[in-house]
């Protein structure tokens, strides 16, 4: 069997911001940034407009840098860790459990959607915003029966278009999708050659990996001031009123999160038969850095540590799952997108009928799987789950100014979703696995 250094033993590298507790940083940053905002906001006569829109600008500038680090090292990152992950295992046993796997990212992700869906719904977060004037251009848009009609027909197509014609153009485009299908393809047919053939190829693997983290560790030294500097120009740019105005809505979002946590619990309380609360400890440096950093992505290593040192976990299924997880099993994201569309419709006071809800369902549970697995992924993608709904997108530009401080919980979450995929898997695989790659080793 061809021998690989996993990604899990790269998290040396992120082992610093946890031990100088960069999430205490990220709190001090939001809070001061909201502090200085408030104080650069033209509202408040100390500045003019035209001033305080300069200062924010160079406000934002350590937060552009670090997404733009991320974003560069994302997908080289991935591609290397789906790989290796691949390679570890080579066993007849990776065709059912990666279908299983599947199915069970699209089971989590329908359950986050349904709790987006009836805590909205029940709480009508959008009809206090519609109730104030609403958002721009309220009332001007419906949804076209036709367009639903013609989007349900093209499901063929879609599935079909799921393998890119044009890798490259996956890459170059972050359609991370493709680029997730294209990487398993090629890391399953490199577990078809010939030791020596396939070693350069690993070795190549680890040393992208080894930079990616060397890169993932210079960006991370950015995070506080990224935060500071994000909530100083958010409240510079937008009034006190909008901004608290907003409040009842991101409470919405954090219930709903909460309660999809609560979901991964019971399941692990019940497949596994393990205490959720030690879970729940043994997981809490991933979440504080996923909570830092709100990517998922430059997660990775520490989940993998994380999965393999304190939850027992075979390290053949979390170099498997945390790397496909990151990318597609988007659950927080997913429930955030639902809350946000269902929100959005309320404030513009469009009406939603059951086939509409069917319909924002199915597209969400597409979209979350081709969110990039990086600060505002969410965002990027939520324009195109409005628009297959008929939702203005005007009012979007409000949601992306308060999405940095919502990612930072559905991040945490997202990853707790790929640890509790882990645990629960490596109860029915991990033995098999094991077994199988002690065989093929001796």
């Amino acid at each position: 069997m061809i021998e690989f250094r996993s990604l899990n033993k790269l998290s040396f590298h992120l082992d610093r911001l946890i031990k100088g507790r960069l999430w205490l940083k990220v709190i001090i940053g939001l809070l001061l940034g909201a502090a200085i905002g408030i104080i650069l906001n033209p509202s408040a006569g100390f500045l003019s407009e035209t001033s305080s829109l300069r200062i924010a600008d160079w406000l934002d500038l350590p937060g552009k840098i670090f997404m733009r680090l991320v974003q560069m090292i994302m997908i080289p990152l991935i591609f290397t860790s789906i790989i290796t992950g691949i390679v570890g295992n080579t066993s007849e046993n990776l065709k059912t459990f990666g279908l299983r796997l599947l199915l069970y990212f699209i089971f989590t992700t329908t359950i986050a959607i349904t709790i987006g869906l009836v805590v909205t719904l029940i709480l009508k977060p959008g009809q206090y915003i519609f109730e104030l004037g609403g958002f721009p251009n309220s009332g001007k848009s419906q949804i076209i029966p036709d367009e639903q009609t013609d989007l349900i027909a093209n499901i063929p197509n879609a599935i079909s278009n799921l393998i890119p014609n044009n890798p490259m153009e996956s890459i170059l485009t972050g359609e991370m999708l493709g680029v997730v299908i294209f990487t398993i393809i090629i890391g399953v047919a490199i577990t078809q050659l010939r030791s020596e053939t396939a070693k350069p190829i690993i070795r190549f693997s680890e040393a992208i990996q080894k930079i990616c983290m060397i890169v993932v560790s210079w960006a991370m030294m950015l995070v506080p001031y990224a935060v500071f500097g994000l909530m100083a120009a958010l409240l510079s740019r937008t009034s006190i009123e909008i901004f608290l105005g907003l409040g009842y809505y991101m409470f919405v979002v954090m219930l709903g999160l909460i309660l999809l946590l609560a979901f991964y619990l019971i399941l692990i309380l019940i497949i596994t038969n393990k205490n959720p609360f030690k879970f729940l400890k043994a997981i809490r440096e991933p979440q504080l850095l996923a909570f830092s950093t709100a990517s998922s992505a430059a997660v990775m290593p520490l989940s993998m540590k994380t999965a393999d040192e304190k939850l027992g976990v075979s390290s053949n299924i979390s170099d498997f799952i945390i790397p496909v997880g990151a990318t597609i099993n988007m659950d927080g994201t997913a429930l955030f997108q639902c809350i946000t569309t269902i929100f959005m419709a309320q404030a513009y006071g469009v009406e939603l009928s059951i086939m509409s809800l069917l319909l924002i369902t199915f597209t969400v549970v597409a979209a979350s799987i081709g969110t990039p697995a990086i600060p505002g992924g969410g965002v990027i993608i939520l324009a195109s789950v409005l628009q297959s709904a008929g939702i203005p997108i005007d009012g979007l530009i409000i949601i992306i100014g308060i999405d940095r401080i919502l990612g930072m919980f559905r991040t945490a979450v997202n990853v707790t979703g790929d640890l509790t995929a882990c645990i629960i898997f490596d109860k029915f695989y991990g033995t098999k696995l094991n077994t199988e790659v002690i065989i093929n080793d001796s």
